[in-house]
């Protein structure tokens, strides 16, 4: 039996209905929910449960609530399993629902921490300014080339973002010059390249002014070395240290996600289970191309955890190792 890591998904996998089901089963996972009301200060769970979809949408209300509904997966999985992870990532913002679920910091302050980090993201760009685009089925080598010449034809910032897998790199700037590698891609052949809907333009120089409020609320929010190393968005490798994870998360907002490199990090240090805790099963996608062979589970509602449960080699290596806990 290899290792356990847990992943928590990033912006993109909201929607309607997103933490209902765990909701309701109350005790310490509906705690989280009543938690996370109190933090944001309004009725962050109505808007999650019952919508409407524009408004979960906006990235400061999508952020904490898909932080919000992987900490409750958590804790319900833990709850029903006793499973410990080895490793810990997230995708973008779900970093801090990884942080939070290796000790580096208290669940409210994770999903306070995200809340001011859509909103300074929000207000960074002024609306219409930046975009973003997913190339898919290009070589990360020519869409690195397409951004540079793309951000030299108009004088504005086009860097990729997003290093999700080798089929797919979403790239991030200026609206002009987003739109011109979209132009300059499809010279080069590539037959599918998406302009996203998106809020801001996430993870490029453009989002300096939202590096600059999260380093001050970084600064300010206690935090302690990590229990569980967490493989960071920046640079794909282990960390530990609070400060460290503190400075890798102010140079997440402007670095690219290196979600490729954490992945093939994680199997290269022996882990054969992964689990997706919260909304959507985009982190488990990736990974089947990825890791095929690998065990990968999702769990987003509470008759996910059965699969888990049935696993006989992994609940029983798991109590074997006495690595089980309780939340």
């Amino acid at each position: 039996m290899g290792k356990i890591a847990f992943l928590f998904p990033g912006q993109g996998a909201q929607d309607v209905g997103m933490g209902q089901e765990l909701a309701q089963l109350g005790g310490q996972v509906g705690d989280v929910f009543h938690l996370a009301d109190r933090v944001v200060d309004f009725s962050l769970t109505r808007l999650m449960f019952d919508g409407p979809k524009e408004k979960l949408t906006w990235t400061e209300n999508a952020q904490p609530a898909l932080v919000t509904t992987g900490l409750a997966a958590l804790t319900h999985m833990v709850e029903e399993t006793g499973l410990v992870p080895d490793y810990v990532a997230g995708h973008s913002l779900g970093e801090y629902a990884a942080i939070a679920a290796a000790g580096g910091f208290s669940k409210a302050d994770a999903i306070r921490l995200v809340r001011l980090r859509g909103q300074s993201m929000r207000e960074a760009v002024p609306p219409g300014v930046g975009a973003m685009a997913a190339m898919m089925n290009m070589d990360m080598d020519v869409v690195e080339e397409v951004c540079q010449d793309a951000a030299r034809d108009t004088g504005k910032v086009c860097v990729p973002a997003n290093y999700n897998t080798s089929a797919q790199v979403v790239i991030s700037g200026h609206k002009e010059a987003v739109d011109r590698a979209l132009e300059l891609a499809k010279l080069k052949g590539a037959r599918r390249c998406i302009a996203l809907a998106v809020a801001a333009p996430f993870h490029c120089p453009l989002m300096a002014p939202a590096a600059t409020v999260m380093e001050k609320a970084l600064a300010e929010t206690a935090m302690s070395d990590l229990k569980t190393p967490l493989i960071a968005n920046v640079t794909g490798k282990e960390v530990q240290s609070a400060e460290e994870v503190r400075q890798l998360l102010v140079e997440q907002v402007t670095a690219p996600v290196r979600w490729q490199d954490s992945m093939e990090r994680l199997l290269e240090l022996g882990v054969d289970t992964f689990i997706e805790l919260g909304t959507g099963r985009v982190l488990s996608g990736m990974l089947k191309r990825m890791a095929g062979d690998a065990r990968i589970y999702g769990v987003s509602v509470p008759g996910d955890i059965a699969a888990i449960q049935e696993d006989e080699i992994l609940m029983g290596t798991a109590v074997g190792l006495g690595r089980r806990a309780s939340v």
